[in-house]
């Protein structure tokens, strides 16, 4: 069980097809409060609108957006302290700007240090047996390893703890989950 004196965000993350948005979804209809991720909501936006703010067009300004969604996104979720499971949190924007070669600014440090979760990180391995992808994940699997291991490196070096989500069923993993933080 982790300490319930640390914040009471807890981010879910991983590389792209590993299930994380699933396992959101399903602790949603279990009745959990959740915060949905910003960057899928950027890119069916930007498509939408002809925007060029995408992963394959505009690196720069899509990860400027994601860092802007992400302050938002945590500032209005942390108006209501009761636990919440994120659908990846601030640091997964410094990860994508690793990823890209993208020099983290003062402003993207500032914020990963700023906008704290619960210490313990709950990272979902990829898992090939679910991997897909659509019109907004196009990386192949050798980018979602790669971004599996840049993720965990990140969020280290950020004071998390990562703690590993077994690849079982979605219900099973709602129940490791609930095991942990005790909710």
């Amino acid at each position: 069980m982790l300490p319930t004196e640390q914040h009471p965000y807890f981010v879910l993350t991983g590389g792209p097809g590993c299930g994380k948005t699933t396992l959101i979804e399903a602790l949603h209809t279990s009745g959990f409060r959740t915060i949905p991720e910003v960057a899928r909501d950027i890119i069916k936006e930007q498509m939408e609108t002809g925007g060029d703010a995408l992963p394959w067009k505009n690196r720069e300004r899509y990860t400027q957006l994601m860092l802007e969604r992400s302050i938002v996104s945590y500032q209005e979720a942390a108006q209501n302290n009761s636990p919440a499971f994120f659908d990846r949190g601030l640091p997964d924007t410094l990860c994508y700007a690793r990823l890209i070669g993208l020099e983290i600014s003062t402003e993207m440090e500032q914020a990963a240090w700023d906008y704290r979760y619960h210490k313990s990180v709950f990272l979902l391995p990829p898992w090939k047996a679910i991997y897909t992808t659509d019109s907004e994940r196009k990386q192949d699997w050798a980018e979602a390893v790669r971004t599996h291991t840049v993720m965990a490196e990140t969020y280290q070096d950020y004071g998390y703890t990562i703690i590993e989500v077994p690849k079982k069923t979605v219900q099973e993993r709602i129940a490791f989950l609930q095991e942990i933080v005790n909710l």
